[in-house]
């Protein structure tokens, strides 16, 4: 009491601030718990999931389902290497032009039918038709889209046709 005669404060102001705080952390108090309340019901809600689940078994086969997917995506990442690896040895670009051998009236019965792999490695198939002497055929080697031996104007166009082609691409980079 000494202290608020020195400062020259009546106590029954100091009384009424001290009331009014008082109420006012009592209403914040109150509404504090209000807001607890709702929290606690919101998360207990949030916490059940259907038939009773819990949300952390919930979660936990969420986790387990990404692992399994990282494992089939591991899987399918190798199966699609494997087949990459032998898409390189697959014929998969091809060059075919149909002529008349020998001028014939049969038409254009002959054919050059070459096929490359992706690494233009491959065959040449050149099928001769006549109508007095059967069909005669041959085969020549293709390394590197380049042939040692002299072709035709046939061979050749087809050979040009076949390495246009794009053929497969790899599947995955």
């Amino acid at each position: 009491m000494q202290y608020f005669d020195q400062f020259g404060i009546d106590i029954g102001y100091v009384v009424i601030g001290m009331a009014g705080i008082i109420l006012l952390l009592f209403i914040m108090t109150i509404v504090l718990m209000i807001r607890d309340h709702s929290l606690r019901k919101r998360y207990k809600q949030f916490m059940s999931g259907e038939d009773g689940k819990s949300m952390e078994t919930a979660i936990l086969e969420k986790f387990r389902s990404i692992d399994q997917l990282e494992i089939d995506v591991k899987n399918i990442y190798e199966e699609l290497d494997a087949i990459n690896s032998q898409l390189v040895t697959a014929y998969q670009k091809i060059g075919i032009v149909k002529y008349d051998a020998f001028k014939e009236i049969g038409g254009k019965l002959s054919f050059v039918l070459v096929l490359l792999t992706a690494e233009d490695n491959g065959f040449i198939l050149n099928s001769m038709h006549s109508t007095k002497d059967g069909c005669y055929t041959y085969t020549k080697e293709v390394i590197n889209g380049e042939v040692y031996v002299i072709l035709s104007e046939e061979e050749q166009q087809a050979l040009e046709e076949a390495k246009r082609n794009m053929g497969l691409q790899k599947i995955v980079e």
